[in-house]
Formats: C-alpha cells, sequence, structure tokens
C-alpha cells in the first residue's frame, strides 16, 4: 500500500521474468528487500529493455552476473515534482539506479579464471525520473569505478586486481540489441 497512489512503480531489482524456474524462485522477487520506488518510465521503459537485453545474452549462450541498485534520495514520478520519501519516511525514494552486468559464455569451468580483461562488463547509471526513457538504455553507459565513486561500494572485488581494475575502469561500447 505505501506505493499506491505515490506515484512510483514497485520495481524490482531482479526481476520476475528472470526467476520463473519455480514458484518459489519467483515469488521471492517480490519480497519488499528486492523492490524500490523507480519512475513508471524509467521503470516500464529503459530499465524493462536492459532486463530483455539481458535475458537475450542469457539466450544466446551466456551467463550473466548481475548487481543493482540506487543511491540518493529524489525521484520524479508520475505525480511530478521530486519525492524523497514515500510511506512517511520508511522508504527512500533513489535519485539514481544503476545496474552491472558481467558476460560470460557459458561453460562448466570455474568462473572467476574465466573472467579475464575481456570480458564484457555493461554499467548503467540512470535518473530515477519519468523523462529517463527519452534516451534509450546505452547512452546510460558509464564505468563500474564511476558507480562506485557515487556508491561508495566495491563491486567485482573477487575478481583479481589487474582484471578488475582493467573492467571497472572501461566503457562498454558493445551492442545495445
Amino acid at each position: 500500500w505505501d506505493y499506491s497512489g505515490s506515484g512510483f512503480d514497485r520495481g524490482h531489482l531482479c526481476p520476475s521474468a528472470d526467476r520463473d524456474l519455480t514458484d518459489a524462485d519467483n515469488a521471492a522477487t517480490f519480497l519488499l528487500t528486492n523492490i524500490m520506488p523507480q519512475a513508471p518510465q524509467l521503470n516500464q521503459g529503459i530499465w524493462a529493455e536492459l532486463e530483455d537485453y539481458a535475458r537475450s545474452l542469457v539466450g544466446d549462450g551466456n551467463e550473466l552476473y548481475i548487481i543493482a541498485g540506487g543511491y540518493g534520495s529524489g525521484g520524479t514520478g508520475s505525480q511530478g515534482g521530486t519525492t524523497t520519501t514515500l510511506a512517511n519516511g520508511a522508504i527512500t525514494v533513489p535519485a539514481r539506479y544503476w545496474k552491472v552486468l558481467l558476460i560470460m559464455p557459458n561453460d562448466d569451468a570455474p568462473d572467476i579464471p574465466r573472467i579475464t580483461s575481456d570480458t564484457r562488463v555493461i554499467a548503467v547509471d540512470m535518473p530515477n525520473t519519468q523523462a529517463a526513457s527519452a534516451l534509450p538504455w546505452g547512452q546510460y553507459r558509464t564505468s563500474v569505478d564511476a558507480i562506485e565513486a557515487s556508491t561508495g561500494l566495491n563491486l567485482l572485488s573477487r575478481i583479481p586486481s589487474t582484471v578488475q581494475n582493467d573492467l571497472e575502469g572501461g566503457v562498454d561500447s558493445g551492442p545495445t540489441q
């Protein structure tokens, strides 16, 4: 109910369509720990298009590691203006959403040794606004380093430091469809 009439969607960080093997897996995507307030045009537009693209990469024979979140305070939903919280301050409305996708061909070998400086990493950082979908998701590509600087997180930290530095500093320029 905290989202009803708020102007924001219950945006999934891990989409329901990614966890449909069992009813229990799918139900877990609806826990509020996986849901954050997203501007409807962001959630139903380019965020969903990026999720569809990620699923197409899996369909092409890849496995993906995906990390996502939000940061900052204050988004613009369908009611206009800037909203900083919902539920009487209990839910922060992020100003921005980010997602990092590490993409590798399917293989039974251990993952970490297979990750090299040539492994494709897509990182995006999008505003939580209705206007976000005016641009295609590929226009929001950035480096993992930039997301780390904005969030204070240390992503891809299990990867050897020389490879991690190469992967985190680059901005993907690969296909978006």
